[in-house]
């Protein structure tokens, strides 16, 4: 009845807005593709430790994205996730629950999740089992060795949120596909990969390309019921990892086939085949199919070859493999935005690609194409088809009559509507826009990267935990922090044309160059100014990539951070200061030693995406100088423990200024923890003297001093302890040597 409620009032608001606006919402109800995808994962039990779990789970978003998924497609209820962070634990909610999918992460040399996965086979037969494990040869070799008959799929885990929705929707495509795919017309995408590691990366792609080409034939004049009927008729991926699965599955649905995309090396009647997937082609050729065939292959192929096929090829070894591949999907199935145009000439003038780009570009188009996207409610079916129904009942609701017809007011109410929707929809952990109250907000639509994942976690778990004010006289937070996210470093690349040059074997101070004069997208100027306009205190700018953080392969301290003193009084100076610091953030993912780190890793350095950290600077200003009075680094594991502490007690190093000097293994104070009182450096003056620390490191207010530069020292200054005397600062964590009675005195 709350639906049925809600259509009719869509409908009277229409008929305010144009009487001519003849689509009944009724009919969308009604139509027969809603028997398609009866069979859904509704519960799903993910097996892991708790950071993989938020890593997993919120950071990507997962919840949010599979809600648009499935919301678009009439369906009530996406899947739910419950987690388990060991194999008792697992087969417990098994006993209680019925669950529809199992997802475990491999730790080599722990839980064995092969093992685990028979013994959940042999009990729960009916249950896809999907082992998630990250990339290295230590894996490689263990996959190789086992039997994986229990086990379903094998996914790489590359650091991209998106996998974990692709995982979902291809188990559900092949449930629903006999279906949907034969009796009803669906049409479908055959993938052929044997790669665990390729089809890991391949899928979230396709799936990602098949939604914005689902979205973009939404809105292009196509009414409620067309957009209805497309949207639960996208296009399934069928995944075969043999010759004679890829042959089975295309001759059952290559009536309704889109295309294929295939490896060339893979089993065929249990061999392994150099030339699988040129006979896969030829098989397809030979039966008169002219489907879109793209092969890809780690070998160089004749060009002959593919030309007499009628086949597109990739090298799995490119560079920019996900970018080509990308690139194959929009050529095939394009893109959708929100479309503006002049009424008259029926051309376009504008697009907004985002509710964000939206809201910007409503302020800036012309009142009489703003009137006409108005009267025939295209905003209200544009955000539908995004899932934000809220704010499209918001729109649907009011008609031009309620303003009347003024076209500024509506402009205005609009614009406010979108703005507040933004703030309400920001509101809890991770805020999505600047906001005084918010510590950590992220800008853009894209993946956090590794160090911001980090964060945010740690984040959740004060948070969570309640330990803010859990200790008189000190309060635990992390620093306000803003996340550009990965999709502006992408939109940031591509609009530049930057991948063909900065891949070539330029120099660190070229690449640099190339960055730094790079015009800045409007979407992420305005993200920019926005920080600077807030922001008015000294800015840590630190990269944080998706490789970061990785388990096997940690991409720590590769790329740079720049410190900005973001204090000068013209908001243009400041603005440009901290442009220029995210640039060059950018430019070191491309710098020779980056380069040759991703390649000795085995990464393919297409798939590393950029996020940016932009953090307040913890500390206080003397002078002309600005550093805090205490940083540090702790880890949870000492691995040279003395005693009495244990290995698993942890261990801390602090230093006075900035943390440089811990990181740079400078002179810092050492300690255990649990034994505060215990410090070796101090136990014996003449160790203590030996052992402390000499320098600090301070940022230079002075806002000149600051430009891009390879160096990301370029305006931190390494001064002498005694500089720093008549610091209010030092009085807290110095001592000093009293001389006649040879003790070390607290305070100076």
């Amino acid at each position: 009845m709350e639906d049925n409620t809600l259509h009719i009032q869509e409908s009277q608001s229409k008929y305010k807005y144009n009487e001519l606006f003849a689509t009944d919402r009724h009919e969308f109800n009604e139509i027969s593709y809603q028997d398609l995808m009866q069979q859904r994962i509704i519960n799903v039990l993910l097996i892991c430790s708790n950071y993989d779990a938020f890593m997993l789970e919120d950071d990507g978003r997962i919840n949010e994205k599979i809600f648009l998924e499935y919301t678009s497609k009439n369906l009530r209820y996406p899947p739910q996730f419950t987690q388990a962070s060991s194999s008792e634990k697992a087969f417990e909610l098994l006993e209680k629950k019925k669950f529809d999918l199992v997802i475990t992460m491999l730790n080599v040399g722990k839980i064995d999740a092969f093992e685990m996965a028979k013994k959940v086979k042999k009990r729960y037969a009916d249950i896809p089992i999907v082992v998630l494990t990250h990339f290295s040869r230590e894996v490689t070799i263990k996959l190789a060795d086992e039997d994986l008959s229990s086990i379903d799929y094998v996914f790489c885990w590359l650091g991209n949120p998106s996998l974990l929705l692709a995982i979902i929707k291809l188990i559900e495509d092949k449930m629903n596909a006999e279906f949907d795919v034969e009796h009803k017309g669906v049409q479908a995408i055959l993938l052929v990969e044997d790669s665990v590691r390729y089809y890991s990366s391949y899928l979230p792609t396709i799936y990602k390309a098949i939604f914005e080409q689902t979205n973009e034939l939404m809105t292009e004049g196509l009414n409620e019921h067309r957009k209805t009927l497309r949207m639960r008729a996208r296009p399934k991926i069928l995944l075969a990892k043999t010759y004679d699965d890829a042959e089975a599955l295309y001759h059952k649905y290559k009536n309704n086939l889109l295309g294929v995309i295939s490896d060339i090396t893979y089993y065929r009647e249990g061999v392994k085949d150099k030339e699988a997937g040129i006979k896969l082609a030829q098989m397809i050729r030979n039966e008169g199919s002219q489907i879109p065939v793209l092969l890809q292959s780690s070998d160089d192929w004749d060009e002959q070859i593919m030309e007499e096929l009628g086949v597109t090829f990739i090298n799995k070894y490119s560079k920019t493999l996900l970018l080509e591949l990308k690139h194959y999907i929009k050529e095939n199935y394009g893109f959708g935005d929100f479309v503006f145009r002049d009424p008259v000439k029926n051309v376009e003038v504008d697009r907004a690609n985002n509710l964000h780009s939206l809201q910007v570009k409503i302020a800036r188009v012309d009142g009489k194409c703003l009137m006409y996207h108005v009267s025939n409610n295209h905003f209200s079916r544009w955000l539908k088809a995004r899932a934000l129904f809220s704010l499209a009942d918001v729109f649907a609701r009011k008609s031009t009559s309620d303003f009347d017809d003024n076209i500024e007011e509506i402009r205005s109410y609009l614009i406010d509507t979108i703005a507040n929707y933004r703030k309400t929809k920001g509101r809890g952990i991770i805020a999505s826009h600047i906001d005084e109250y918010a510590i950590f907000t992220r800008l853009g639509d894209g993946q956090l990267g590794g160090k911001a994942r980090g964060l945010a976690f740690i984040d959740s778990f004060i948070n969570k935990y309640k330990m803010m004010f859990k200790w008189d006289d000190a309060m635990i937070t992390i620093p306000r922090t803003v996340v550009l996210t990965t999709d502006l470093f992408d939109e940031f690349m591509e609009d530049n044309n930057m991948y063909d040059t900065v891949l070539s074997d330029l120099p660190d101070e070229e690449v640099l160059e190339k960055f730094s004069s790079a015009p800045t997208p409007k979407r992420m100027k305005k993200f920019i100014m926005e920080i600077a306009e807030a922001i008015r205190s000294p800015l840590a700018v630190r990269s944080s990539s998706l490789l970061e953080d990785s388990h096997y392969q940690p991409f720590a301290g590769v790329y740079s951070t720049y410190m900005i003193p973001n204090n000068h009084h013209d908001d243009r100076i400041r603005f440009f200061q901290l442009e220029q610091a995210i640039k060059s953030v950018y430019a070191s993912v491309f710098y020779k030693e980056s380069k040759a780190y991703i390649a000795a890793t085995s990464n393919v350095i297409d798939e590393e995406k950029m996020a940016v950290v932009i953090q307040e600077v913890s500390g206080r200003s003397y002078g002309n100088r600005f550093y805090p009075a205490i940083s540090g680094v702790a880890r949870s594991v000492n691995f040279y423990p003395i005693e009495p502490e244990k290995y698993e007690d942890g261990i801390a190093n602090i230093a006075f200024g900035l943390g440089k000097t811990i990181v740079e293994g400078g002179i810092s104070m050492r300690f255990c923890p649990k034994y505060p009182q215990k410090v070796l450096q101090l136990s014996i003056p003449e160790l203590a003297l030996t052992n402390s620390q000499k320098e600090f490191y301070a940022l230079d207010l002075d806002p000149e001093k600051f430009h891009s530069s390879v160096d990301e020292t370029v305006n931190l200054h390494k001064i002498r302890i005694k500089a720093a005397e008549n610091d209010k600062a030092l009085k807290f964590v110095a001592s000093t040597f009293d001389y006649h009675d040879q003790i070390i005195r607290d305070g100076i």
